[in-house]
């Protein structure tokens, strides 16, 4: 039986997303999400415990980030967990992120229904993949966080 790797998170944006554009054009975009729990602790006080998440979004799903949100966003995404690493300074460095596959965009205007992106191949306007375009592959990133 194989494994399931499958993140599902609803949070608010921390700071601006982060753009990276490639040499070929392809965009990541890096965004800083935290999710809030909020529970009473044993004094029936009530408490709140937040989490910072790195979630990242490539091609496609990057323009829509880097068009749509900002600070404060609240997104819905669903993805999986990646561990990246890399060489700084002679050390070795680790990074745990989301690699979101779907976006919804939450928290709009009243009376608006969210905008749900699954994938590139839900924004029409954004090829799959470009002609002559190498595949695209996470551990080749150039960007080391």
């Amino acid at each position: 039986m194989s494994g399931v790797n499958k993140v599902i998170l609803i949070g608010n944006l921390g700071k601006d997303p982060e753009v990276f554009t490639f040499e070929n054009g392809n965009k990541k975009v890096r965004l800083a999400v935290a999710t809030t729990e909020t529970y009473k602790n044993k004094q029936g006080v009530r408490s709140e415990h937040t989490e910072w998440h790195w979630v990242v979004l490539y091609r496609g799903l990057a323009e829509v980030a880097e068009k749509y949100l900002k600070k404060g966003s609240q997104i819905y995404v669903e993805g999986r967990i990646r561990l990246r690493s890399w060489e700084d300074s002679g050390q070795k460095r680790y990074v745990t992120e989301i690699e979101a596959q779907n976006l919804t965009m939450l928290g709009g205007r009243k009376n608006e229904t969210p905008t749900v992106i699954q994938g590139v191949e839900a924004i029409p306007h954004v090829p799959e993949k470009l002609e002559n375009e190498p595949e695209y592959n996470p551990e080749d990133d150039p960007f080391p966080f």
